[in-house]
């Protein structure tokens, strides 16, 4: 993987791009979106790339779905911070090492794909030099 530091504003453009891949028939709130996603406590980072990677398939009742739960889940662990303070401070630095580590696994897939298209292409050099 690399060494580069990325900001969190960073990350945020890099999701937010990927966000807006959505079907152009779904309304979605893009920033909205991000923001939920970006401070959901109870996904983990491969969740969190998973809705990512799944959002240009998803359909417009699955965002809204998907925008309920995450602002449902706002709202309790609002009620738990009350209640709590310390431990949600804890989910809430976790949450944004986490939310760079998902810049990581992009990275690192852009990484493999590059390998994979450079190995074809070497494959494929070496079948047109043998004639195949």
């Amino acid at each position: 993987m690399s060494d580069i530091k990325i900001t969190e504003q960073q990350v945020d453009e890099i999701i937010l791009d990927l966000i807006k891949k959505h079907l152009e028939d779904v309304n979605v709130e893009e920033e909205k979106f991000l923001d939920l996603l970006k401070h959901s406590l109870s996904l983990n980072t491969m969740e969190k790339k998973r809705v990512v990677d799944a959002v240009p398939t998803l359909s417009q009742f699955q965002f809204d779905e998907l925008t309920k739960v995450f602002t449902e889940e706002r709202e309790k662990f609002r009620e738990l911070a009350k209640e709590h303070p310390e431990d949600i401070k804890k989910l809430l630095k976790k949450q944004q090492s986490e939310w760079i580590m998902l810049w990581d696994l992009y990275m690192a897939e852009l990484e493999n794909k590059a390998k994979e298209d450079e190995a074809k292409r070497k494959e494929e050099e070496i079948k047109k030099s043998l004639g195949l």
